[in-house]
């Protein structure tokens, strides 16, 4: 083993303390050192958003992220964002729409698609195609997607679906 820092990070909310080594991404520090799945390693060179996260807030590519870049941070996976009940909306509209075929792509695009509620619930058909357009999905031709987010955007300002 080469040499190892250690990483305290918030996960989910709750302080994890690990020995990693230097060039270990944080895609690979959420599946193996914690066991989260959720996040998947697609392309491994950040274009395909199956790694997506949230660091600090803000959506990143995990493949991409070194996990010693993420000490002191909070980091939150698609098993946070479910657990809180945050993405429940999302992930529901994504089942009624059937936005979620093989699964591969969905934890990814879900956290980009809570990303852009925040932001702007009345996102229009384009402005969620292009704020998703950084996420591969090889199953669903992206119609279902688009309509699942624009059903959530839509049920959050009142105006069912």
């Amino acid at each position: 083993m080469d040499k190892v820092v250690q990483v305290s990070v918030s996960v989910n909310g709750k302080q994890v303390t690990k020995l990693v080594e230097p060039r270990q991404s944080l895609a690979d520090f959420i599946r193996y050192e914690l066991e989260l799945t959720g996040t998947h390693v697609g392309c491994e060179h950040g274009v395909c958003g199956a790694c997506t996260i949230r660091l600090d807030g803000r959506i990143v590519r995990a493949c991409l992220t070194l996990a010693i870049q993420t000490d002191g941070c909070s980091v939150e996976t698609i098993e946070g964002l479910t657990e809180s009940g945050e993405i429940a909306d999302l992930q529901e509209a994504f089942v009624t729409r059937n936005s979620a075929q093989c699964g591969f792509c969905t934890p990814g695009m879900l956290l980009t698609a809570a990303e852009l509620l925040a932001d702007n619930p009345s996102a229009s058909r384009d402005e969620i195609r292009e704020h998703i357009s950084g996420n591969y999905c090889r199953c669903t031709g992206y119609q279902a997607v688009v309509d699942a987010i624009e059903t959530a955007g839509q049920q959050r300002l009142g105006g069912g679906s």
